[in-house]
């Protein structure tokens, strides 16, 4: 089963052909994120545009790197939530249109869910790819963090899975954007922080990790205010300086220290859920999904757990990629989930696990 998955979620323009849901034939990304640096975060308008010009060249090339013609294809699938509405249409009426004019059936996708699907590529011939070794194995804890998402799901097998706990405001990685703008480090600010971090020390300030309710429930509202107020404090100013003159009043010591503190306690957010929920439910696997799956911190953290093995993916497949919604795609086929009507198929930007 040869699935052409197309991704548009957002601010990547992406389409990959998967083979039988294991092997990554090809996977072609272009961003549009050096437009949205000079305004620290994604202009939904802009990624749009973006889509619109790149996404026919960028499907075209995922279908020469795979050597695939559309007779060799026997399906596609798309990325319809959640994500950014202007972005989403694009994607889906790329995908809709191709379905029809190639008879091929579509297979509608879960943003989110995609992320851990990324998991299950386990062989490639594409250069410079490191893979898991093997797929996981149900039942199987997924560890979702992203710059929308942060979420512990607990998955009995293909679709069918449980939701333990996600966050109740920010995202991680949606934390990590606005302590890098409060910092005046580059949008994206997952990696922008964490090569900062690397030249200063983690335990510099104790800043606190959020207690919730619920056991598996995250929160990084509170942590991102912490930061604001200790770098206010740190440049000898009160709750009321403006946080856009942050930048320029602190010297890069204390950027760094500041990084590298926010970054440990962020992660460690995650790596003691992470802990709690595999001590609790004793899955045959773990596997960690989205773009921040790529930190080194939070691999770093979870190899120190001793508690169980885990294989990563390749660092290219943690961000929005269309391999990994066309590796979901390939398991929907097989299952019958997810066929979708190209007629009819509509964007669901809030779309939840």
């Amino acid at each position: 089963m040869r699935i052409l998955g197309i991704e548009t979620s957002c601010d990547e323009t992406a389409a990959a052909v998967v083979d039988d849901g294991s092997k990554l034939l090809s996977n072609v990304v272009a961003s549009s994120v050096p437009l949205h640096a000079t305004y620290g975060g994604v202009v939904p308008e802009i990624a749009a545009r973006s889509h619109i010009e790149v996404i026919i060249p960028v499907i075209d090339q995922a279908l020469v790197s795979a050597k695939c013609s559309w007779d060799s294809i026997d399906g596609i699938a798309v990325t319809y939530g959640a994500g950014l509405s202007g972005s989403l249409l694009i994607g889906v009426l790329t995908a809709r249109t191709l379905a029809v004019a190639n008879r091929l059936p579509l297979f509608a996708i879960n943003h989110v869910e995609g992320h851990v699907y990324a998991n299950f590529l386990t062989t490639t011939s594409l250069p410079g790819y490191v893979l898991p070794s093997h797929q996981p194995k149900f039942p199987l804890l997924a560890v979702i963090v992203s710059g929308g998402h942060t979420q512990l799901v607990l998955f009995r097998d293909h679709f069918n899975y449980r939701m333990l706990g996600q966050t109740s405001d920010d995202a991680i990685g949606e934390a990590f954007d606005k302590v890098a703008k409060i910092l005046g480090l580059e949008y994206p600010g997952g990696p922008s922080i964490s090569k900062k971090a690397l030249k200063g020390d983690p335990m510099t300030y104790k800043l606190p990790i959020s207690r919730l309710p619920g056991k598996y429930d995250f929160s990084f509202s509170g942590i991102k205010t912490a930061v604001l107020r200790l770098a206010q404090k740190e440049v000898g100013k009160s709750f009321d300086f403006p946080s856009y003159m942050l930048p320029e009043a602190l010297n890069e010591a204390q950027k760094a220290n500041i990084a590298a503190s926010f970054q440990f306690i962020a992660i460690k957010t995650v790596v003691d859920k992470v802990k709690l929920a595999y001590q609790e439910f004793r899955p045959a696997g773990v596997v960690i999904a989205g773009g921040v799956g790529a930190s080194n911190e939070l691999r770093r953290q979870l190899s120190e757990l001793n508690e169980f093995e885990i294989e990563y993916t390749d660092p290219r497949l943690c961000t929005d990629n269309g391999a990994m919604i066309a590796a979901l795609g390939c398991f929907a086929a097989e299952h019958k989930k997810m066929l979708a009507d190209p007629l009819k198929l509509d964007i669901a930007p809030n779309l939840s696990m």
